[in-house]
C-alpha cells in the first residue's frame, strides 16, 4: 500500500519517508506538521470535524481563478445571488477564503458586520434570509487593515473557517479561494478531502494570459482529484448600452474559453458580458438580481446568468 495519501501535493515524498515534512513539497502542505512528527498513520482529526460540520451542506463547490483580476469575486457573489433567488428554500453560504484580500464583504453589501460565536460556533453574517456569508473582513479592525501573514497561519485560518462556522442546513456552499494554486487551494481540498466536494467551477476572460494560468488551474484540479464542473468565461464582451454595439475589450486571440474547454475536454458553462452597471452594484453592495433599474445588469447579463445558474445545478446534482 502506497505512503502517499491520495490528496497529497505532487511530489510528496510519503509518509513513511525520512523526508516526510522536510521535503520542499511539504512547505505549506496543513500535513507538514504531522507528517514531521511521524504521526501522518493517524487521521488528521480536523478533517473529521470538517466532515462532520459539513454535513448538512449538500453541494460545496469551490471557485478558482488562474490569475487576478478576471472578476472571479464578483462571478461568486452573482452565483451566490442567483442560485439564493432561485426558491427562498434554497440556502446559500459564501465563504470567503482569500485570506489577504477579501472582497465579498463589500461586494455583498454587508461590510462592518459582526460575526457572534456561540457554544455551535460562529455565525455567518446574513445578507438575505437564505443568503450567508463568513470572511476575514468581519474579524478585521478597519478595511484598510492588511493580512500580512505566512502561509501556515493562512492554512490555519481556512480550516477554523471550515471547522467552526455554523452554517445550519446548506444547499450550496460556495468557496471563494485567492488567485492561482498555492497553500489555500491545497488546504481546501485537503480539509475537505472525506467532506464530498462536488467540485470547481473556474473563472476566466477570454485573452490567452489568462487562459493560460486557468489551464494550470484545470492541471491542479486534475491532480489532487478535484472534478471540474465548468469554466465561465468573464468579460467576454462589451455591449454599448447607448448604441448596443458589441465591442471585445479582452480579445479572444486563441478561441477563448469555448476553445480551450474543447481542447481540455472541460464544460464552458456560459459567458457573462463586461457589464458597467454590474460593476457599479457590486462597488456600491447592491443586490445585482433584484437592484433597480439604473444599477441593475443588462438583460443579456441576466440571462447569461441564468443559464449558467442551470448547468450548475445540474452539474451538482449530477455528481451525487
Amino acid at each position: 500500500m502506497s505512503s502517499v495519501p491520495d490528496n497529497a501535493p505532487q511530489h510528496c515524498p510519503g509518509t513513511q519517508s525520512e523526508d516526510a515534512g522536510k521535503a520542499s513539497a511539504c512547505a505549506g502542505c496543513p500535513n507538514q506538521n504531522i507528517c514531521a512528527s511521524g504521526e501522518a498513520s493517524q487521521p488528521d482529526p480536523a478533517v473529521e470535524l470538517i466532515k462532520q460540520r459539513l454535513s448538512n451542506v449538500k453541494h460545496k463547490i469551490l471557485i478558482l481563478s488562474g490569475k487576478g483580476g478576471v472578476g472571479k469575486s464578483t462571478v461568486t457573489s452573482l452565483i451566490g445571488h442567483g442560485l439564493a433567488s432561485m426558491s427562498p428554500d434554497i440556502n446559500v453560504g459564501i465563504l470567503d477564503a482569500d485570506i489577504c484580500g477579501p472582497s465579498q464583504p463589500r461586494v455583498l453589501g454587508v461590510r462592518g458586520e459582526q460575526v457572534h460565536n456561540s457554544g455551535s460556533g460562529w455565525s455567518p453574517v446574513y445578507v438575505t434570509d437564505n443568503l450567508s456569508l463568513m470572511s476575514i473582513g468581519f474579524l478585521l479592525g478597519s478595511p484598510d487593515d492588511a493580512v500580512i501573514w505566512r502561509g501556515p497561519k493562512k492554512n490555519g485560518m481556512i480550516k477554523q473557517f471550515l471547522s467552526e462556522v455554523d452554517w445550519g442546513d446548506l444547499d450550496y456552499l460556495l468557496i471563494d479561494t485567492p488567485p492561482g494554486t498555492s497553500d489555500e487551494h491545497l488546504s481546501a481540498v485537503q480539509y475537505l478531502a472525506q467532506a464530498q466536494v462536488s467540485g470547481a467551477l473556474l473563472v476566466t476572460t477570454p485573452q490567452e494570459l489568462s487562459l493560460l494560468d486557468v489551464r494550470k488551474e484545470i492541471d491542479f484540479c486534475r491532480k489532487v482529484g478535484l472534478r471540474v464542473l465548468g469554466v465561465v468565461e468573464n468579460m467576454s464582451l462589451f455591449v454599448c448600452p447607448n448604441c448596443k454595439s458589441r465591442s471585445e475589450i479582452f480579445p479572444a486571440t486563441s478561441g477563448g474559453a469555448a476553445a480551450m474547454c474543447r481542447e481540455l475536454r472541460v464544460p464552458l458553462l456560459g459567458a457573462l458580458p463586461l457589464e458597467p452597471r454590474l460593476a457599479r452594484a457590486c462597488d456600491s453592495g447592491a443586490l445585482p438580481l433584484s437592484a433597480p433599474a439604473a444599477a441593475a445588469p443588462a438583460a443579456n447579463t441576466h440571462d447569461a446568468l441564468r443559464e449558467i445558474l442551470d448547468k450548475i445545478v445540474a452539474a451538482c446534482e449530477n455528481s451525487n
